[in-house]
């Protein structure tokens, strides 16, 4: 095995939805991610958004954006076109 196959594996892994929650981000803290995102309009898109879900969740203004960036690569959630992203599952899923 070559390297240049394990990195095509590893390419193919993270196109394959084989992403991994940021460190220190488990199940519990993706549930309350999810939770403060919808009560700010399940949207983050300026500071203004992110402050309060950094403060909801405990998590790190770091790990807020790898987990909107997980969430992204997931499929739960879609990258505005403006920037920001938009959580498109859990509470904000459309019904």
């Amino acid at each position: 095995m070559t390297p240049r196959f394990i990195i095509s594996a590893g390419a193919l892994c993270m196109l394959a939805a084989c992403a991994m929650p940021p460190e220190g981000v488990g199940q519990e803290e993706l549930a309350s991610f999810d939770e403060a995102v919808a009560s700010i309009g399940c949207d983050l898109v300026s500071e203004s958004d992110y402050l309060p879900v950094e403060l909801q969740t405990g998590l790190s203004w770091e790990q807020v954006i790898e987990t909107a960036q997980y969430r992204v690569a997931t499929e739960d959630a879609v990258a505005l076109e403006g920037g920001g992203f938009r959580l498109t599952s859990g509470p904000c899923a459309a019904e």
